[in-house]
């Protein structure tokens, strides 16, 4: 059974500068949805920063909710928190596909996200990777989204300053004046 099955989880990283995430979530299952939550907020919380909510009809709103808040907002991350259970129709596959891609398209896009829509077969499924002290989904996207965020931070390019250098004269292939007597 998986739910007894041990995973390896990294250990979260810290941050010189404050963080700020924001936890986008549709609470289609109000009960589900808060363990997500709970389990994120901690997160976020263990390693100082800090996290801002806001709540979404379905899956299918999630990415969008994100790509107005990069567009419009000052988040480092973000977290993606719902749960879709599997109906009687194809709609299941339509919802978990398309929030799961647009997620994926703007991380390629370089956005830092944790996602963790759930994507389950039955309630008990989701009653069990939700629950904060349980296998805890929520708190792993938000480790998720830290870790993306740690690791752009890490790459980021030095900033060049501004006005003029005489390292872009050396780069020009010009002579140094700054060395002439």
């Amino acid at each position: 059974m998986a739910a007894n099955e041990q995973h390896y989880t990294l250990d979260l990283p810290s941050f010189d500068q404050p963080v700020k995430i924001l936890i986008v979530v549709a609470p289609y299952y109000k009960d589900i949805a808060d363990e997500l939550v709970a389990g994120a907020k901690a997160t976020v919380e263990a390693v100082g920063g800090t996290w801002d909510l806001v709540e979404v009809p379905g899956a299918l709103e999630v990415p969008t909710a994100i790509s107005i808040a990069d567009k419009l907002s000052n988040f480092d991350g973000y977290v993606a928190l719902g749960c879709v259970i599997r109906g009687e129709t194809t709609h299941y596959d339509t919802v978990c596909n398309d929030s799961s891609r647009a997620l994926q398209l703007m991380g390629l896009q370089g956005l830092c996200i944790g996602n963790g829509i759930l994507t389950v077969e039955n309630r008990d499924q989701a009653v069990v990777r939700a629950e904060a002290k349980g296998q805890n989904k929520g708190g792993g996207a938000a480790a998720a989204a830290l870790h993306l965020i740690a690791l752009s931070r890490k790459w980021a390019a030095p900033s060049k300053g501004v006005g003029f250098h005489t390292d872009a004269i050396k780069l020009a292939g010009q002579p140094d004046e700054s060395k002439k007597a």
